[in-house]
Protein backbone atom coordinates (compact mmCIF):
# COMPACT_ATOMS: atom_id res chain seq x y z
CA UNK A 1 0.00 0.00 0.00
CA UNK A 2 2.95 2.43 0.83
CA UNK A 3 3.33 3.22 -3.26
CA UNK A 4 -0.35 3.02 -3.99
CA UNK A 5 -0.83 6.38 -6.08
CA UNK A 6 -4.39 7.31 -4.85
CA UNK A 7 -3.18 7.31 -1.07
CA UNK A 8 -1.63 10.45 0.57
CA UNK A 9 -0.37 8.72 3.90
CA UNK A 10 -0.31 5.61 5.15
CA UNK A 11 0.32 5.09 8.99
CA UNK A 12 1.43 1.71 10.22
CA UNK A 13 -0.17 0.48 13.23
CA UNK A 14 1.91 -2.53 14.38
CA UNK A 15 1.05 -4.07 17.82
CA UNK A 16 3.10 -3.07 20.72
CA UNK A 17 0.37 -2.76 23.44
CA UNK A 18 -1.92 0.21 25.33
CA UNK A 19 0.24 2.89 25.20
CA UNK A 20 1.74 2.71 22.32
CA UNK A 21 -1.94 2.88 20.82
CA UNK A 22 -2.77 5.65 22.98
CA UNK A 23 0.58 7.72 21.29
CA UNK A 24 -0.98 6.52 17.73
CA UNK A 25 -4.79 7.41 18.34
CA UNK A 26 -3.02 11.27 19.50
CA UNK A 27 -1.38 11.53 16.30
CA UNK A 28 -4.72 10.61 14.72
CA UNK A 29 -6.62 13.09 16.61
CA UNK A 30 -3.79 15.57 15.59
CA UNK A 31 -4.23 14.84 12.33
CA UNK A 32 -8.02 16.47 12.92
CA UNK A 33 -9.84 13.77 10.57
CA UNK A 34 -13.28 14.35 9.14
CA UNK A 35 -15.01 10.49 8.95
CA UNK A 36 -12.97 7.38 10.07
CA UNK A 37 -14.04 4.47 8.06
CA UNK A 38 -12.94 0.82 10.35
CA UNK A 39 -13.33 -2.02 7.39
CA UNK A 40 -11.76 -4.24 10.20
CA UNK A 41 -14.44 -4.16 13.41
CA UNK A 42 -12.22 -5.93 15.80
CA UNK A 43 -11.65 -4.33 19.48
CA UNK A 44 -8.42 -2.56 18.57
CA UNK A 45 -10.41 -0.98 15.00
CA UNK A 46 -12.84 0.67 16.86
CA UNK A 47 -11.38 1.86 19.80
CA UNK A 48 -8.81 4.11 17.47
CA UNK A 49 -11.42 4.96 15.25
CA UNK A 50 -13.38 6.17 18.39
CA UNK A 51 -9.83 8.11 19.81
CA UNK A 52 -9.02 9.39 16.55
CA UNK A 53 -11.80 11.94 17.06
CA UNK A 54 -12.99 12.30 13.56
CA UNK A 55 -16.72 13.57 14.34
CA UNK A 56 -17.90 10.89 11.76
CA UNK A 57 -16.71 7.61 12.53
CA UNK A 58 -18.65 4.76 10.25
CA UNK A 59 -18.05 0.74 11.10
CA UNK A 60 -20.25 -2.12 11.55
CA UNK A 61 -23.21 -3.05 13.79
CA UNK A 62 -21.38 -5.32 16.67
CA UNK A 63 -22.48 -5.93 20.26
CA UNK A 64 -20.55 -3.92 22.94
CA UNK A 65 -18.60 -1.92 20.49
CA UNK A 66 -21.14 -0.37 17.91
CA UNK A 67 -21.25 3.30 20.25
CA UNK A 68 -17.86 4.28 19.29
CA UNK A 69 -19.34 4.78 15.64
CA UNK A 70 -21.60 7.76 14.58
CA UNK A 71 -22.76 5.48 11.73
CA UNK A 72 -23.64 1.39 11.66
CA UNK A 73 -23.93 -0.68 9.27
CA UNK A 74 -25.16 -4.16 9.80
CA UNK A 75 -23.18 -6.95 9.45
CA UNK A 76 -24.24 -10.24 8.96
CA UNK A 77 -22.24 -13.26 10.67
CA UNK A 78 -23.42 -16.08 8.04
CA UNK A 79 -20.68 -17.15 5.61
CA UNK A 80 -22.53 -15.69 2.65
CA UNK A 81 -21.58 -16.58 -1.01
CA UNK A 82 -20.98 -13.11 -1.91
CA UNK A 83 -17.62 -11.63 -2.19
CA UNK A 84 -15.44 -10.15 0.18
CA UNK A 85 -15.21 -6.97 -1.47
CA UNK A 86 -18.54 -6.45 -1.74
CA UNK A 87 -19.31 -7.17 1.83
CA UNK A 88 -16.91 -4.23 3.17
CA UNK A 89 -18.18 -2.28 0.55
CA UNK A 90 -21.34 -2.20 2.51
CA UNK A 91 -19.65 0.67 4.95
CA UNK A 92 -18.98 2.90 2.00
CA UNK A 93 -22.53 2.21 0.06
CA UNK A 94 -23.67 3.74 3.43
CA UNK A 95 -21.92 7.43 2.17
CA UNK A 96 -24.17 6.74 -1.09
CA UNK A 97 -20.90 5.13 -3.28
CA UNK A 98 -22.10 3.50 -5.79
CA UNK A 99 -21.46 -0.56 -6.20
CA UNK A 100 -18.08 -1.78 -7.12
CA UNK A 101 -17.53 -3.15 -10.34
CA UNK A 102 -14.21 -5.22 -10.68
CA UNK A 103 -13.10 -4.15 -14.19
CA UNK A 104 -12.76 -0.85 -13.28
CA UNK A 105 -12.14 -0.65 -9.29
CA UNK A 106 -9.17 -3.98 -9.01
CA UNK A 107 -7.48 -4.42 -6.10
CA UNK A 108 -3.60 -2.34 -7.17
CA UNK A 109 -0.12 -2.86 -5.95
CA UNK A 110 2.71 -0.77 -7.90
CA UNK A 111 5.86 -2.32 -9.27
CA UNK A 112 8.80 -1.43 -7.47
CA UNK A 113 11.20 -1.13 -10.79
CA UNK A 114 14.21 -1.37 -8.66
CA UNK A 115 12.54 -4.36 -7.07
CA UNK A 116 11.82 -5.67 -10.81
CA UNK A 117 15.48 -5.52 -11.75
CA UNK A 118 16.96 -7.08 -8.52
CA UNK A 119 14.06 -10.26 -9.03
CA UNK A 120 15.40 -10.43 -12.66
CA UNK A 121 18.91 -10.77 -11.69
CA UNK A 122 17.89 -13.63 -9.04
CA UNK A 123 15.66 -15.71 -11.66
CA UNK A 124 18.96 -15.44 -14.43
CA UNK A 125 20.88 -16.67 -10.98
CA UNK A 126 18.72 -19.51 -10.81
CA UNK A 127 18.33 -20.72 -14.04
CA UNK A 128 15.27 -18.81 -15.51
CA UNK A 129 15.80 -16.94 -18.69
CA UNK A 130 13.30 -14.18 -20.53
CA UNK A 131 12.57 -16.98 -23.31
CA UNK A 132 11.35 -19.97 -20.09
CA UNK A 133 7.96 -19.64 -19.32
CA UNK A 134 7.79 -19.15 -15.53
CA UNK A 135 5.35 -20.61 -13.50
CA UNK A 136 5.06 -19.68 -10.04
CA UNK A 137 3.75 -22.34 -7.09
CA UNK A 138 3.37 -20.45 -3.80
CA UNK A 139 3.30 -23.39 -1.59
CA UNK A 140 2.37 -21.79 2.27
CA UNK A 141 -0.72 -20.31 3.89
CA UNK A 142 -0.65 -18.59 7.14
CA UNK A 143 -3.98 -21.07 8.04
CA UNK A 144 -2.90 -24.31 8.14
CA UNK A 145 -7.47 -24.79 6.99
CA UNK A 146 -5.88 -23.05 3.80
CA UNK A 147 -2.48 -25.16 3.37
CA UNK A 148 -2.91 -27.80 0.43
CA UNK A 149 -0.24 -31.05 1.32
CA UNK A 150 3.01 -30.63 -0.04
CA UNK A 151 3.39 -33.77 -1.40
CA UNK A 152 0.40 -32.12 -3.70
CA UNK A 153 2.40 -29.61 -4.50
CA UNK A 154 5.57 -31.24 -5.44
CA UNK A 155 3.66 -33.88 -7.84
CA UNK A 156 1.85 -30.96 -9.11
CA UNK A 157 5.01 -29.22 -10.10
CA UNK A 158 6.53 -32.23 -10.90
CA UNK A 159 3.88 -32.43 -13.83
CA UNK A 160 3.81 -28.92 -15.05
CA UNK A 161 8.09 -29.23 -15.49
CA UNK A 162 7.44 -32.49 -16.94
CA UNK A 163 4.78 -31.34 -19.59
CA UNK A 164 7.03 -29.04 -21.68
CA UNK A 165 10.67 -28.37 -21.87
CA UNK A 166 10.41 -24.35 -22.00
CA UNK A 167 8.89 -24.21 -18.35
CA UNK A 168 10.51 -23.09 -15.22
CA UNK A 169 8.56 -23.86 -12.03
CA UNK A 170 9.37 -21.51 -9.63
CA UNK A 171 8.30 -23.00 -5.59
CA UNK A 172 7.79 -19.88 -3.48
CA UNK A 173 7.04 -19.67 0.67
CA UNK A 174 6.08 -17.38 3.73
CA UNK A 175 9.39 -16.96 5.67
CA UNK A 176 8.06 -19.24 8.36
CA UNK A 177 7.39 -21.63 5.79
CA UNK A 178 10.83 -21.83 3.57
CA UNK A 179 11.00 -25.61 4.74
CA UNK A 180 8.09 -26.38 3.18
CA UNK A 181 9.04 -24.96 -0.21
CA UNK A 182 12.74 -26.81 0.16
CA UNK A 183 10.35 -30.08 1.05
CA UNK A 184 8.28 -29.52 -1.80
CA UNK A 185 11.09 -29.26 -4.28
CA UNK A 186 13.36 -31.55 -3.50
CA UNK A 187 9.98 -34.30 -3.77
CA UNK A 188 9.17 -32.82 -6.94
CA UNK A 189 12.57 -33.21 -8.27
CA UNK A 190 12.43 -36.83 -7.85
CA UNK A 191 10.14 -37.27 -9.76
CA UNK A 192 11.92 -36.16 -12.61
CA UNK A 193 14.81 -37.52 -14.58
CA UNK A 194 17.63 -35.81 -13.49
CA UNK A 195 17.96 -33.81 -16.98
CA UNK A 196 15.18 -32.33 -16.03
CA UNK A 197 15.30 -31.71 -12.70
CA UNK A 198 16.87 -27.96 -12.61
CA UNK A 199 13.40 -27.46 -14.48
CA UNK A 200 11.57 -26.73 -11.05
CA UNK A 201 13.62 -23.71 -9.43
CA UNK A 202 13.67 -22.30 -5.91
CA UNK A 203 15.41 -18.56 -5.28
CA UNK A 204 14.74 -18.06 -1.27
CA UNK A 205 12.20 -15.92 0.18
CA UNK A 206 10.19 -12.47 -1.26
CA UNK A 207 8.93 -10.08 0.16
CA UNK A 208 5.84 -8.53 -0.93
CA UNK A 209 7.36 -5.89 -3.23
CA UNK A 210 9.32 -8.91 -5.00
CA UNK A 211 6.63 -11.32 -5.09
CA UNK A 212 4.62 -8.85 -7.06
CA UNK A 213 7.60 -8.24 -9.30
CA UNK A 214 7.89 -11.59 -10.00
CA UNK A 215 4.38 -12.45 -10.75
CA UNK A 216 4.87 -10.18 -13.62
CA UNK A 217 7.18 -12.62 -15.57
CA UNK A 218 5.43 -15.48 -14.83
CA UNK A 219 3.20 -17.12 -17.40
CA UNK A 220 1.26 -18.50 -14.30
CA UNK A 221 0.41 -18.25 -11.07
CA UNK A 222 -0.92 -20.99 -8.73
CA UNK A 223 -1.45 -21.19 -4.91
CA UNK A 224 -4.26 -21.43 -2.02
CA UNK A 225 -6.80 -18.46 -0.62
CA UNK A 226 -4.04 -16.65 0.83
CA UNK A 227 -2.31 -13.36 0.48
CA UNK A 228 0.25 -14.05 -2.54
CA UNK A 229 -3.21 -14.79 -4.21
CA UNK A 230 -4.34 -11.81 -3.88
CA UNK A 231 -1.14 -9.95 -4.56
CA UNK A 232 -1.15 -12.09 -8.02
CA UNK A 233 -4.96 -10.41 -8.58
CA UNK A 234 -3.02 -7.31 -9.35
CA UNK A 235 -1.69 -8.76 -12.25
CA UNK A 236 -2.36 -9.44 -15.29
CA UNK A 237 -1.25 -12.69 -15.14
CA UNK A 238 -3.39 -16.28 -15.20
CA UNK A 239 -4.51 -17.24 -11.90
CA UNK A 240 -5.16 -20.70 -10.21
CA UNK A 241 -6.76 -20.35 -7.39
CA UNK A 242 -7.12 -23.46 -4.29
CA UNK A 243 -9.97 -23.14 -2.19
CA UNK A 244 -11.17 -25.51 0.64
CA UNK A 245 -12.53 -23.93 3.88
CA UNK A 246 -13.13 -20.91 1.71
CA UNK A 247 -15.18 -20.58 -1.70
CA UNK A 248 -14.74 -18.51 -4.88
CA UNK A 249 -17.58 -16.79 -4.56
CA UNK A 250 -15.92 -14.72 -1.55
CA UNK A 251 -12.70 -15.19 -2.35
CA UNK A 252 -11.83 -15.04 -5.75
CA UNK A 253 -9.12 -12.54 -7.39
CA UNK A 254 -11.43 -9.06 -7.61
CA UNK A 255 -9.87 -7.91 -10.63
CA UNK A 256 -11.32 -7.58 -14.70
CA UNK A 257 -13.57 -10.39 -15.86
CA UNK A 258 -11.84 -10.49 -18.77
CA UNK A 259 -8.32 -12.14 -17.00
CA UNK A 260 -7.87 -15.65 -16.96
CA UNK A 261 -8.77 -17.13 -13.31
CA UNK A 262 -9.37 -20.58 -12.93
CA UNK A 263 -10.73 -22.19 -9.17
CA UNK A 264 -10.35 -25.33 -8.15
CA UNK A 265 -12.86 -26.61 -4.72
CA UNK A 266 -14.45 -29.77 -4.17
CA UNK A 267 -18.29 -29.54 -4.32
CA UNK A 268 -21.05 -30.40 -2.06
CA UNK A 269 -19.44 -30.81 0.62
CA UNK A 270 -22.03 -30.17 3.88
CA UNK A 271 -18.97 -28.16 5.97
CA UNK A 272 -18.14 -25.93 4.23
CA UNK A 273 -17.34 -22.92 4.01
CA UNK A 274 -16.71 -22.83 7.71
CA UNK A 275 -15.23 -21.14 10.53
CA UNK A 276 -11.66 -21.84 10.60
CA UNK A 277 -11.81 -22.78 13.82
CA UNK A 278 -12.17 -26.28 14.00
CA UNK A 279 -12.33 -28.86 11.17
CA UNK A 280 -15.29 -30.98 11.90
CA UNK A 281 -14.66 -33.58 10.06
CA UNK A 282 -11.00 -33.74 11.36
CA UNK A 283 -9.06 -34.51 8.15
CA UNK A 284 -8.99 -31.30 5.96
CA UNK A 285 -11.39 -32.49 3.34
CA UNK A 286 -12.02 -29.78 1.57
CA UNK A 287 -8.52 -29.51 0.70
CA UNK A 288 -6.89 -33.15 1.14
CA UNK A 289 -9.43 -34.41 -1.64
CA UNK A 290 -8.29 -31.76 -4.51
CA UNK A 291 -5.75 -33.91 -6.21
CA UNK A 292 -2.62 -32.79 -8.20
CA UNK A 293 -4.01 -33.77 -11.79
CA UNK A 294 -7.23 -31.65 -11.18
CA UNK A 295 -4.80 -28.66 -10.54
CA UNK A 296 -2.66 -29.34 -13.43
CA UNK A 297 -5.56 -29.35 -15.54
CA UNK A 298 -6.95 -26.08 -14.55
CA UNK A 299 -3.50 -24.70 -14.77
CA UNK A 300 -2.95 -26.36 -18.55
CA UNK A 301 -6.34 -24.85 -19.18
CA UNK A 302 -5.20 -21.79 -18.11
CA UNK A 303 -2.18 -21.53 -20.12
CA UNK A 304 -4.29 -22.57 -23.05
CA UNK A 305 -6.82 -19.60 -23.05
CA UNK A 306 -3.63 -17.65 -22.08
CA UNK A 307 -2.14 -18.45 -25.47
CA UNK A 308 -5.16 -18.94 -27.78
CA UNK A 309 -5.70 -14.66 -26.59
CA UNK A 310 -2.06 -14.22 -27.37
CA UNK A 311 -2.67 -15.94 -30.68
Amino acid sequence: MARNPLLDDVIVAPRRGLAADLALAGRLRARRFDLAIDFHGGPRASLLAWLSGAPARLGYQVAGRSWMYTRRVARPRALRPRHSVENQWDLLAALGIPAPDPAECPVEMAVDAAVARDVDRRLAEAGAGPADRLIVIHVSAGNPFRRWPIESFAALAAALAAADPRRRVLLTSGPSDAAAAIRALDQARGQLPEGDRERIMACGDFSLAELRALVDRAALFIGGDSGPLHVAATSAVPIVGLYGPTLPARSAPWRAPALISEAVEIHDLPCRPCDQRVCAPGDFRCLARVTPSQVAEAAERALSRAGARRS
